[in-house]
């Protein structure tokens, strides 16, 4: 009878075991599509044998654990290719408004530019000529609009991407303090020999995302909870406590801190990864070298009109070292002089197109040398105006090819690493629905063994009777 009661419970165990063996096999196929879910297993281990007469008979089969597939090479790979995938996300959009900007149209710039000296070569045909003279000031204008329009539209980029980030950070903080509870939950369920598989998945999304903005770094601490931190070493997460990235507006700019336990600290662009770092890099760094091009082609270009233009005399006959533009070079030099390209003159009969009073009958002389200096003039002695403004055009054009190319390639190293993520963690249908069939039989069969004792068990009964 004992030996038959032995079998009834070695029974019991394999019927129970194979159930959960299936419900985990269920969870699995449920999930299938759940983003960063890792597929669980059941790892199954024998009930330790007792000693029954002279044999050793074994006492059924228990599920030890529920465990999870995950690969941490895997992770901390997709989590550093999310870092290079973030940056050069975060400059993407900047560069196209930029190629937009500055490109070789007949509204831009170096358009304008040419209308502008071809209007001087037309006033040296007929010095004299009103049509010329207002066309030679209209023109004036006109380039400075385009520089104006230029500089207004870095502007609109700059302050784009500051709405981004504000835009971004109450998400931010979201996941940092999601990731402090799940630590905390985690520890929790871990601490009673349970297994927190649900939770760690969770937190792993939450630290992929952020290693995608602000290019996180993460490791295990003293209490086996996760700490995350910047790359310049600032803390986002200890243990159970979050810390809160606050912006902060300097002049125009937005900027962002750090909450410490009350402590505010400064995050500097270093202190940064992911798309954080590609959208403070172009606003802080490549869009405040262009506008600085920008604003030395503005002040170079009028300044060497200005010299000319005072050497020479108007209609009027007078010289009073008229400026054609207003000056930007200073001193003091005018902050963001690309927005104040301005027409210093108020009349047409004060374009300086002679080089001496009384002007000889088509002294055109000084209208020639304006004219001439789309050509001759050298900026640091090696730039036409052209020349400078093509650099900016070519260096906006080569960043954005190669941000195109690098983006191209991180996310294509982000898919296979995603890729071979699924395929070791992920769900496969096709083996689920083999394990399915598996311990289906399994239950089939502990059934019928229950079944069998049972019968055994009844026919002892009626024996003893």
């Amino acid at each position: 009878m004992g030996g038959l009661l032995t079998a009834l419970n070695a029974g019991k165990t394999s019927l129970t075991t194979n159930q959960k063996s299936i419900e985990i096999v269920g969870n699995n196929i449920a999930n299938v599509n759940t983003e960063g879910y890792s597929r669980q297993r059941a790892e199954l281990e024998q009930i330790p044998a007792v000693n029954f007469g002279d044999f050793f008979v074994g006492q059924g089969v228990t599920v030890s654990n529920v465990k999870r597939d995950y690969n941490v090479f895997i992770s901390r790979q997709l989590q550093e290719k999310s870092i290079a995938f973030g940056e050069e996300s975060g400059r993407s959009t900047p560069l196209t408004e930029l190629e937009r900007i500055f490109s070789i149209s007949d509204e831009s710039i170096a358009s304008e530019m040419d209308r502008f000296f071809d209007a001087w070569q037309q006033l040296t045909t007929n010095p004299s000529g009103q049509v010329e003279r207002d066309m030679v000031m209209q023109r004036g204008q006109l380039l400075g609009d385009a520089f104006r329009n230029t500089s207004e539209e870095l502007d609109t980029v700059r302050e784009n991407i500051n709405n981004t980030i504000v835009a971004k950070i109450d998400n931010i903080n979201e996941q940092i303090t999601e990731i402090a509870k799940l630590n905390d939950r985690i520890n929790l369920i871990e601490a009673s020999g349970q297994t927190a598989n649900a939770a760690r998945d969770q937190r792993d999304l939450f630290v992929r995302d952020l290693s995608k903005s602000l290019g996180v770094q993460t490791y295990t601490d003293g209490n086996g909870m996760l700490a995350v931190q910047l790359p310049g070493g600032l803390p986002l997460v200890q243990g159970n406590m979050a810390m809160t990235i606050e912006t902060v507006t300097t002049g125009s700019d937005i900027n962002l801190q750090v909450n410490i336990a009350g402590t505010v600290k400064d995050i500097q662009l270093q202190d940064m990864g992911g798309e954080f770092r590609g959208l403070f890099e172009m606003r802080d760094v490549f869009m405040a070298d262009l506008r600085t091009d920008l604003d030395n082609l503005a002040v170079e270009l009028t300044s060497a009109v200005n010299t000319v233009h005072q050497n020479g005399y108007g209609l009027d006959g007078t010289n009073t070292q008229r400026l054609f533009f207003d000056d930007l070079a200073g001193p003091p030099p005018v902050d963001n002089a690309s927005r104040h390209v301005n027409v210093a003159l108020t009349d047409s009969s004060q374009v300086a197109a002679a080089t001496e009073f009384p002007a000889a009958p088509g002294d055109n002389r000084n209208a020639l040398e304006i004219a001439s200096l789309e050509t001759t003039y050298l900026i640091g002695g090696q730039d036409t105006f052209d020349n400078a403004f093509g650099k900016i055009v070519s260096t906006v054009g080569i960043e954005a090819g190669r941000n195109r190319l690098a983006l191209g390639g991180a996310e294509d190293a982000t898919i296979q690493l995603q890729n071979l993520r699924d395929g070791h963690s992920g769900v496969s249908l096709e083996e689920e629905m083999i394990d399915l069939i598996q311990y289906q039989r399994g239950f089939e069969s502990s059934a019928k063994f229950l079944s069998t004792i049972d019968e055994m068990m009844n026919s002892l009964l009626q024996l003893k009777r």
